[in-house]
């Protein structure tokens, strides 16, 4: 067995693991420099905010569930390391319509004609980027490590994502939308130059035919993998996870405008916390499961979860007064009286979190023959992105019947607890 860290020496891991980062970062550094700029440059109310960020996010999990199906079947018959390759070049093609699009806002040229739907065109297709790389990024590591190497893999590969996602959404709150666009460019053929790195995947049995049509192919895929017990729970499991995350992600930039009264440098500091604790939490539970996949910590982790989800709604609840003449900057917020609870509570549903949904990844790709993992992991990013375009249809619809952004927090607190009962069935089921 090789240690945690030590992996990161490995050429059999690191090449994935800098891909991954790169791509978890453009993801973000993008999608949040669009997000911010419209939410604090162009719309005025927050019903709209909501709406647009709702929107956003739809958009880019929206081919999860449409081409998951597909993106399994090319990740299990054909060779890995090349589909990252090509996904890779791809990126960099996307990027360039994207930075155009952001290029066009910054220049207040058509932004409801031309730069949003530039921007939104290139989001979604960054979702089918990513819905490509996805099953590859798990899948690959049961191929290139040894078994008891891939809880830490997996760990590894989850901080260092949110790490990305940190760094990604620090710097859309921070520099100007004409940098970001430069920036999204460049960072995609890095990706592209580390994912040429990444050693050969071959299929584990010889190449098959794979079935295009996307609608029977994601039903067949789903039905195949959800009539076993262990991974029919463990999907659920990760599913209701992702759609609290998706309503907390929709509500962090208009909560922060509207609620905490604050500018789109402190929206960018909650995602940066968000982001901290997964990655904590990512690498704290494979110390406490010394690397034995088990579900054993999930279901207290997601009940603790929970209970940071209502303190945070506490905080914001009785966060007080506007304050005079404009928006909280960094400074001004940091000042605030209430602002230790409120992070506090915010890193705490983001480290629980962390340590609920790493072993439950990880558990896909170690209970299902190697041929099989990357459709696995596909039938769970199916589902996963059902639940979450479910959950931003219901962010929107509660908006729409004036549901406040804070009191949504509170049906985040209660997706949790069936997260939880259906975490410690899993346990029983396996452990």
């Amino acid at each position: 067995m090789t240690g945690t860290f030590a992996l990161l020496k490995q050429r059999r891991f690191l090449p994935l693991f800098v891909t991954q980062l790169l791509g978890a970062f453009n993801d973000n550094l993008f999608k949040n420099a669009m997000v911010l700029f419209v939410v604090y440059g162009v719309f005025n109310s927050e019903e709209q905010e909501t709406l647009f960020s709702a929107v956003a996010t739809g958009v880019f999990i929206l081919p999860f569930f449409l081409l998951s199906a597909l993106a399994g079947q090319l990740a299990d018959t054909r060779d890995k390391a090349r589909i990252i390759r090509i996904v890779k070049f791809c990126e960099i093609l996307i990027m360039l319509v994207g930075g155009a699009g952001l290029v066009l806002a910054w220049m207040g040229f058509a932004v409801h004609v031309i730069a949003i739907p530039l921007m939104m065109l290139a989001l979604f297709a960054m979702g089918i980027h990513s819905t490509f790389f996805g099953p590859i990024k798990y899948a690959i590591l049961p191929q290139h490590l040894e078994n008891d190497e891939v809880l830490a893999g997996t760990g590894l590969v989850e901080a260092g994502t949110y790490i990305a996602i940190l760094a990604g959404t620090i710097l859309a709150g921070v520099i100007d939308v004409e940098w970001a666009a430069l920036g999204v460019v460049l960072v995609a053929a890095l990706g592209y130059w580390t994912g040429r790195k990444v050693p050969p995947a071959p299929p584990e049995h010889e190449e098959t035919g794979i079935d295009w049509h996307i609608i029977r192919s994601s039903v067949a895929l789903v039905r195949g993998t959800m009539h076993i017990p262990r991974l029919y729970l463990a999907i659920l499991s990760i599913s209701f996870f992702w759609t609290i995350g998706a309503v907390l992600f929709i509500q962090f930039p208009p909560l922060a405008k509207n609620i905490l009264h604050a500018d789109k440098s402190v929206a960018s500091l909650f995602l940066a916390v968000f982001s901290i604790g997964i990655a904590i939490g990512s690498v704290a539970v494979n110390r406490l499961l010394k690397g034995q996949v088990s579900a054993r910590y999930s279901p207290v982790s997601v009940i603790v979860m929970a209970l940071f989800v209502v303190a945070f709604y506490w905080v914001c609840r009785n966060w007080g007064d506007e304050p005079v003449g404009t928006l909280y900057d960094i400074g001004g917020f940091l000042a605030h009286k209430s602002v230790v609870p409120l992070l506090l509570s915010l890193l705490g549903i983001a480290v629980s979190g962390g340590m609920f949904v790493v072993p439950l990844y990880a558990f896909l790709t170690t209970t299902v023959p190697k041929d099989q993992t990357a459709r696995t992991v596909a039938a769970n990013n199916i589902v996963n992105s059902g639940a979450m375009v479910a959950g931003s249809l219901l962010a929107m619809g509660l908006g729409f019947a004036g549901v406040g952004t804070v009191d949504q927090l509170l049906m985040s607190a209660a997706m949790c607890l069936i997260s939880a009962w259906l975490a410690q069935k899993l346990h029983r089921a396996c452990d």
